[in-house]
């Protein structure tokens, strides 16, 4: 019998076994049946973000008042916006984009933003206004030249269903790939571009050095323990829990870490895993483990200050007794902004996206689900619960892997029914998906049947 042109696998006349219906085979579905309309619960609300139907209800996260303390839950509230038209505004002030909101990502900096305190680098968030990150966003209406309907997009948005930007020239054009799409809010974006700058502008590494990591298993952690490895540095990093430091060792390739909860006395603890002292120290918490570094720092040593999470919800934060040791050791010590590297950017997404496609660098994220999970997903992120960058997912898209060939898909959720499990473990897989593909989906990419069936999609 004949096979189909495009798609050799598949029979087009009818089969010779005897026990089978006309047009099917052992191990095979029957043909498609034509293409229908799928209606589902989900399918009903996202009818309501349908260009052709002028607006949507807009749901979004709004800082209740400022805080002088560790974040909760109920400093935050999700808020029905009202119906968003979908179209910019006419007579804006100047170009602008609207774009549905993809992934948003929660990071540690935004805490800072939640304190009525005008002296720092970004203003506070204004209390009763939508609290603002980064996040990876499609473009549904432009009146920039740059941008038109359809395009993915990254940069600085709102925890909402839609946003306004008015700015739209800080945003960054994300050319899809295989690459996850979030991975452009960790690896291939700020965290990612923090630990490039902060290792090699900051900390101008030479191989064969001693490299030590606080907070090593966080977004920028992870990633400048990678970068070390691969610059052929000995890297130790640090972890509240027992089951990071294995992820430290085992995923990343540090060559030792630490439980810092599990040692009395961090100075000794350094100096056991640094016995001729620390060349770079990348500081991300603060406190006394930068009291400890700074006692075993190596002459002419230079430190990186990203952050000081210790530090974060204290009003009256905790001084440093060791900066002394900068002078007789000839310490370099600097704290750095990313964004004023941002001209580096480009060369830092070309050697990050090649290093990551050799397998070189791995990388993981924590992800939950909705708007209505994000104030929980921030505060875990201060608990310790997150291993890794914590990011939540708005809406909207899933992605198809298709055979060997055939590159990556991205489906919005209308095209996806999903059932949604929390699991047990607050680590990378938060939430497990059982996929309901339809018909009119399967019928566009046909040879990605056994794909699809073989991970358990029904």
């Amino acid at each position: 019998f004949s096979y189909h042109p495009r798609h050799p696998h598949l029979p087009t006349s009818a089969t010779p076994f005897p026990h089978c219906s006309p047009g099917t085979s052992p191990g095979r579905l029957p043909p498609f049946p034509p293409p229908k309309t799928l209606t589902t619960p989900r399918t009903a609300a996202m009818e309501q973000a349908n260009p052709r139907a002028g607006s949507a209800r807009n749901r979004k996260v709004v800082l209740r008042d400022y805080i002088s303390r560790a974040p909760r839950e109920d400093d935050m509230a999700l808020v029905d916006g009202g119906a968003v038209p979908l179209r910019v505004p006419e007579g804006a002030a100047g170009p602008a984009v609207l774009v549905k909101n993809l992934y948003l990502s929660c990071d540690p900096y935004m805490r800072g933003r939640m304190r009525d305190f005008h002296g720092s680098y970004i203003p506070p968030f204004k209390p009763g206004s939508v609290i603002e990150g980064l996040g990876v966003a499609r473009v549904v209406d432009s009146t920039h030249p740059g941008f038109v309907a359809g395009d993915i997009v990254s940069g600085m948005t709102g925890w909402e269903e839609y946003s306004l930007i008015d700015k739209p020239e800080q945003l960054n054009k994300i050319q899809q790939s295989d690459i996850p799409l979030s991975y452009h809010l960790g690896l291939l974006g700020m965290p990612g571009f923090t630990a490039y700058v902060g290792f090699y502008e900051i900390c101008s590494p030479k191989k064969g050095e001693f490299v030590f990591v606080s907070a090593a298993s966080g977004a920028v952690g992870q990633i400048v323990g990678q970068l070390a490895k691969l610059h052929g540095c000995y890297v130790v990093g640090s972890a509240g829990t027992n089951e990071k430091v294995e992820l430290l060792k085992d995923k990343f390739g540090f060559d030792a870490a630490f439980n810092y909860k599990e040692e009395p006395d961090l100075t000794a603890a350094l100096k056991r895993y640094f016995p001729e002292g620390i060349d770079i120290y990348f500081e991300n918490v603060g406190g006394p483990m930068l009291d400890a570094v700074l006692l075993n720092m190596r002459m002419h040593g230079r430190i990186a200050v990203c952050g000081m999470v210790s530090q974060h919800g204290m009003t009256d934060p905790a001084g440093i007794h060791n900066l002394f040791c900068l002078v007789p050791k000839r310490i370099s010590m600097k704290g750095f902004i990313q964004s004023d590297y941002i001209n580096l950017f480009p060369q830092f997404l070309d050697y990050m996206t090649k290093h990551y496609k050799d397998g070189k660098i791995a990388y993981l994220e924590d992800m939950s689900i909705g708007l209505e999970n994000a104030p929980a997903a921030f505060v875990g992120l201060f608990s310790g619960l997150s291993n890794t960058i914590l990011l939540f997912l708005v809406c909207n898209l899933m992605t198809l892997t298709l055979p060997a060939g055939r590159p990556r898909q991205h489906f919005p959720l209308q095209d996806l029914e999903v059932n949604r499990t929390k699991s047990m473990s607050p680590s990378a897989e938060i939430h497990r998906f059982k996929r309901v593909v339809p018909v009119q989906l399967l019928q566009v990419v046909p040879s990605a049947l056994a794909a699809l069936t073989g991970k358990g999609m029904t």
